[in-house]
């Protein structure tokens, strides 16, 4: 049953996911953590929705990880538990991706984005933001840092450089400079940010899906591999757009 700490609406083929707990920034705390995961899997499965929109409610996106409920989990936590949640679904059900999830997210970025928030925004596959958001990962001042997908996909969205900085110094950074080092692809007017989002929104559900998510599954398949097998997959997928390809049986043909 749902706890209302984030709701999934539909608009169109466009589905909105807002996370919900605005008297605390949005933080997420081990039960709106599960509930995303269940709303991600509803999109998966949800024939009437092509693209989702992923912001929060407010005037701030998300805070990150709850501190008063979430780090208690893991005190004292051995390395089977650990290893449990590196294998899991990740933070938010998002950051290691649901099984199957080909369907595009665009993040809406209003406001702060600070740690295991932006791991979450980071897995989203567009981000557009308000001129008024704020990136950061302050969590070395505490005595940890990223563990979802933070530093990895950073790295290989903005640099590695871009990724030291920002996990570093724990300094953030306005939405210009998001900008300017690729973090965000486009910003918006506060007033206009989630109408602006459903409009690029709308532009991605009136292409072709099979191709739309063919574009989605290979350009994640591509990352980190030698050129030539990214072009290899690349070839593969661009001329047979439609249900997944096997690779494997591609390299033995």
């Amino acid at each position: 049953m749902s706890s209302g700490k984030v709701t999934y609406e539909r608009r169109g083929r466009t589905a909105l996911v807002t996370l919900n707990r605005p008297e605390v920034r949005n933080a997420i705390d081990p039960e709106m953590d599960a509930e995303l995961a269940l709303l991600w899997a509803e999109f998966r499965d949800d024939e009437g929705a092509d693209v989702a929109v992923l912001t929060g409610a407010g005037d701030v996106f998300c805070s990150g990880a709850d501190r008063d409920t979430w780090f208690g989990q893991w005190i004292g936590a051995g390395a089977p538990e650990v290893r449990r949640h590196a294998e899991g679904v990740g933070f938010g059900g998002l950051t290691r991706g649901i099984d199957g999830l080909d369907k595009p997210v665009i993040a809406a970025i209003n406001g702060w984005v600070l740690g295991g928030a932006l791991e979450l925004a980071l897995a989203c596959d567009i981000r557009i933001a308000s001129t008024r958001a704020m990136f950061g990962l302050p969590l070395v001042r505490f005595g940890f840092h990223t563990g979802d997908g933070g530093l990895a996909r950073l790295g290989a969205i903005c640099g590695i450089g871009v990724a030291l900085d920002l996990a570093l110094t724990a300094e953030p950074i306005d939405a210009g400079r998001a900008l300017a080092c690729n973090l965000v692809t486009r910003l918006s007017e506060p007033g206009d940010l989630l109408a602006d989002a459903f409009a690029l929104a709308e532009r991605v559900v009136s292409n072709d899906q099979d191709a739309v998510r063919s574009v989605k599954r290979t350009a994640h398949a591509l990352v980190g591999r030698p050129l030539e097998e990214q072009l290899f997959r690349e070839a593969i997928a661009g001329y047979s757009v439609g249900p997944a390809v096997d690779f494997a049986t591609a390299e033995e043909a």
